[in-house]
């Protein structure tokens, strides 16, 4: 099961203080879908791993929460600006709200497009686990760009992982139904592989994947 407990945060921006709760422990008896979505077995632990200020909306993993944040005037303005008012006072945010608004921070404190991609995967992550298809497909595109975006770059993803990210590039679109951008990235994915001992399973699961897709692993 996964353990919860509740912290003191005080928000960057505002300086709002605030309670929240994070994960003290969990479990992966709930498998690993084929876009790496690993479930737990009881409460899904991805929630409380990202925190929102509920005065002006600022979100991020509870580093980001800590004295020594550089918060720049650009950044303050842009939180009030964009995410206060989307702030519904009225009912607690939602996994995949919370960690849209993250991957919003990250991109304008210049953090990178993988840094922000893995936010946006965490967004349909959780709007899986929320029933929420229509937010699903847009999160999936939305991480699916920058990853791609990420990949392109060169100085964003190291040699060893650039055949998993491909892969991951291509289960993406593969979910949202574009299966000829999916196939595209699964085909890719021979090519960048630096190791083949320790990688052919990520060529394996393209092959999977592309031919004969599953929704899980194992």
């Amino acid at each position: 099961m996964t353990t919860l407990q509740e912290i003191d945060l005080q928000c960057p921006i505002c300086e709002t203080s605030f309670r929240s709760r994070t994960v003290v422990s969990t479990n992966s008896f709930g498998g690993k879908r084929t876009d790496f979505h690993e479930r737990a077995a009881g409460t899904q632990p991805l929630p409380f791993l990202i925190h929102m200020c509920l005065r002006c909306g600022f979100s991020g993993p509870e580093r980001c929460f800590t004295e020594d944040v550089e918060v720049s005037p650009t950044l303050k303005e842009r939180v009030w600006r964009e995410l206060a008012r989307e702030i519904n006072t009225g009912s607690n945010p939602t996994g995949s709200e919370k960690y849209e608004a993250a991957a919003k921070v990250a991109e304008w404190r210049d953090m990178g497009p993988r840094y922000v991609a893995d936010f946006l995967l965490r967004a349909a992550w959780c709007a899986v686990d929320e029933g929420d298809t229509e937010a699903e497909r847009f999160y999936r595109r939305k991480a699916a760009w920058k990853f791609e975006e990420a990949l392109a770059s060169y100085d964003e993803v190291g040699p060893d992982e650039r055949a998993v990210l491909t892969y991951l590039v291509g289960e993406l679109w593969r979910r949202v139904g574009d299966l000829a951008t999916a196939h595209t990235w699964f085909n890719r994915v021979h090519n960048e592989v630096t190791d083949i001992g320790t990688q052919q399973w990520v060529v394996d699961s393209a092959k999977q994947q592309l031919n004969s897709p599953r929704e899980w692993f194992g």
